[in-house]
């Protein structure tokens, strides 16, 4: 990692050097710095701030963050219900039914941070946060919300 921070960014040497010496629960300062550098080579300096921002609000705060992918529902839909499967796949958290199944099963799924054990679990008008939105999270890293469009 330092040689590769070294290499390709603006980071003050002793900077680099300092972080390559973390340890234990500390290499996440390291982890974050590099993501921030490496987006700010892919996608500028201003985006890996946003980026930067929008996952300490997600990961540290456990808020469903402005700047999280948002998908537009058909408010319409949740009346009847959502099925959890058809709502991972159409978020992009899994490729398929069957995927979506097995994730479950595997235990990656939360919505709005609790777990979902259920394959036929449905979301509805009562599933919505009190930001308005269905945070779908499959893992610790990915994380969608879902919109109620009228």
């Amino acid at each position: 990692m330092a040689r590769f921070l070294k290499l390709f960014t603006t980071l003050p040497l002793g900077e680099i050097d300092r972080l390559e010496k973390l340890g234990g629960a500390e290499i996440n300062d390291a982890k974050k710095t590099l993501a921030t550098e490496a987006t700010a080579l892919l996608h500028g300096r201003n985006a890996a701030l946003e980026a930067a921002e929008t996952a300490r609000r997600t990961f540290e705060e456990g808020h469903a963050a402005e700047g999280l992918p948002t998908i537009d529902v058909p408010a319409a839909d949740f009346r009847d219900g959502v099925g959890i499967l058809k709502a991972l796949v159409m978020a992009g958290l899994a490729s398929s039914n069957g995927d979506a199944r097995r994730q479950i099963q595997g235990g990656a799924i939360r919505v709005n941070d609790e777990a979902v054990s259920d394959d036929k679990a449905q979301l509805t008008e009562r599933s919505f946060n009190q930001d308005g939105v269905i945070k779908l999270s499959m893992g610790r890293k990915k994380h969608v919300l879902l919109k109620a469009a009228s």
